[in-house]
């Protein structure tokens, strides 16, 4: 029987190594898995590469995690904004590497990866810095850059909804990066609002379907036990 329910957030992060590569979900606060980040925060994995639209928001979510100092590196397209002050910090000390990528480029070098696509061509950032040390040619008088997909290890997302398959559904804009991030990574583990019993989901509202999907928790873990008893 498949089920990818956890009980906890604790329990669906506990096995995420030291160095491995997170795509975090959300733009700005929207789609920001913080019940994740909090679990993943008290497990103590370190020395990460996180994938992310931006750079973290105040002092919870990816900020929190920033400033735990967990992160070596962070590649994201919107690093710069009124409440990154913790990213800010540490970038002008020198503690944290940033890749910056476009937000279209974010997009799809994470939807390459799923798709098993070596690389792709795109117009945007050449003749920039961003383009410096990458190929480059001319395609019908136009120029363009060869990017890479980006593989995450792990893809840490916020759903509206699942069942114990791991289908997903979003609640408009929290949808954001989320399923290109579930295709890009090894493993993907959703938090959810609330589970549904199989076939309750219409299949033609799913937006990530479960073979992208490797664990399903409820983000709020107190009522996580309950549900569980009445998903199985």
């Amino acid at each position: 029987m498949i089920d990818k329910l956890y009980r906890t957030t604790r329990e669906a992060v506990d096995d995420i190594p030291d160095g491995a590569t997170i795509a975090i979900g959300g733009f700005g606060g929207a789609g920001m898995p913080d019940a994740l980040i909090d679990a993943l925060i008290e497990q103590g994995a370190t020395d990460l590469t996180v994938v992310s639209n931006n750079a973290g928001n105040g002092d919870t979510g990816l900020a929190a995690l920033l400033k735990a100092r967990r992160v070596r590196k962070l590649v994201c397209s919107f690093p710069r904004q009124r409440d990154a002050h913790v990213f800010e910090a540490l970038y002008r000390a020198g503690q944290i590497e940033l890749e910056v990528v476009p937000q279209g480029t974010l997009a799809e070098r994470l939807r390459a990866a799923g798709s098993g696509i070596g690389a792709f061509y795109t117009p945007t950032g050449f003749g920039t810095l961003l383009a410096q040390g990458k190929e480059t040619r001319q395609i019908n008088g136009r120029g363009y850059v060869l990017e890479h997909p980006i593989h995450a290890d792990v893809a840490l997302i916020n759903a509206e909804a699942a069942d114990r398959w791991g289908n997903l559904v979003y609640n408009k804009t929290a949808r954001n990066f989320a399923p290109v991030m579930a295709m890009a990574a090894s493993q993907t583990i959703a938090a959810v609002a609330r589970i549904c019993e199989l076939g309750e989901l219409d299949p033609e509202v799913i937006v990530t379907p479960g073979i992208f999907v490797s664990r399903v928790v409820l983000r709020d873990s107190a009522h996580a036990q309950t549900a569980l008893m009445q998903a199985n």
